[in-house]
């Protein structure tokens, strides 16, 4: 026991350094992360623009006005929201309409029914409230100085929301075979997930998923290696930004910390 503390509390050591060094780059790079799939996704709007107009009005027969409008509201959606939040303008604005997106392409491409792609949507979702929890961070932070009640509940509670939200994502990514080295993966990915829902060693546990999920992205979603023509391509350029979009969420998670509802912000006050 006391060997697995001093591992955990050297690893601890290091994340500390790592984020002390980067902790001026670290909540850029996250926001870039987070809202690269909403920018790939409303470019693919503009370039593919007939083909998804086509693809409603076939799935859904709402013809062609409709079928336009929808493809319209996520091209600007999108690359409007995606340019207030680098821009850091209007942010809680920005979350509402990406949001709102996610809402609408889960209907629209009936997400609703596939559990795999449901999960990915709802931590895709985990993560933008993350970034509004920021957003209610910096907003705060103006005021230096007045007095404000409790413990922000409600910017707590988001964080906590988006956590349990984000790691949906890793729910998608275990695989149930009967193997000793599958196994282990699942255990331990098991394990850390848990501890980013519940708040415990929050920073270092989403930063092993960051370096985890990074490695598995690049590895299975290797799409720039697929020929154009395929339409594998488009399959494996979503996954590559909707987990990218995850890894930025995790990369706030390590930025902000867990928040006041977590087990580290509990064991502060034992």
């Amino acid at each position: 026991m006391s060997s697995q503390n001093e591992f955990l509390s050297k690893a601890e050591d290091i994340a500390d350094q790592v984020l002390r060094h980067s902790k001026h780059v670290l909540p850029h790079i996250a926001r870039l992360c987070l809202i690269s799939t909403f920018l790939e996704d409303g470019i693919r709007m503009w370039f593919q623009w007939s083909e998804q107009r086509d693809y409603i009005d076939s799935a859904w027969g709402v013809g062609y006005f409709l079928s336009s409008l929808f493809v319209f509201i996520n091209l600007i959606g999108q690359i409007g929201g995606c340019v207030m939040v680098l821009s850091r303008k209007k942010v809680p604005v920005a979350c509402g309409l990406l949001l709102g997106i996610i809402a609408l392409q889960t209907i629209a491409y009936s997400i609703l029914w596939d559990a795999k792609f449901l999960m990915r949507n709802l931590a895709l979702a985990g993560g933008i409230i993350l970034l509004l929890a920021e957003s209610r961070v910096e907003g705060k932070s103006l005021f230096a100085g007045v007095p404000t009640l409790g413990d922000n509940s409600p910017k707590n509670y988001m964080q906590l929301g988006g956590r349990i939200l984000l790691v949906l994502m890793f729910m998608t990514l275990l695989r149930f075979e009967m193997s000793v080295v599958q196994t282990i993966q699942n255990i331990i990915g098991m394990a850390l997930i848990l501890c980013v829902a519940v708040g415990f060693k929050t920073k270092l546990s989403a930063l092993v998923l960051v370096l985890w999920l990074t490695v598995l992205n690049f590895y299975f979603n290797a799409w720039w290696n697929i020929p154009e023509y395929r339409p594998m391509r488009d399959f494996l350029k979503y996954d590559f930004f909707q987990t990218m979009s995850v890894i930025g969420g995790l990369l706030l998670v390590v930025a902000l910390g867990p928040g006041g509802v977590s087990l580290d912000e509990h064991k502060k006050k034992w």
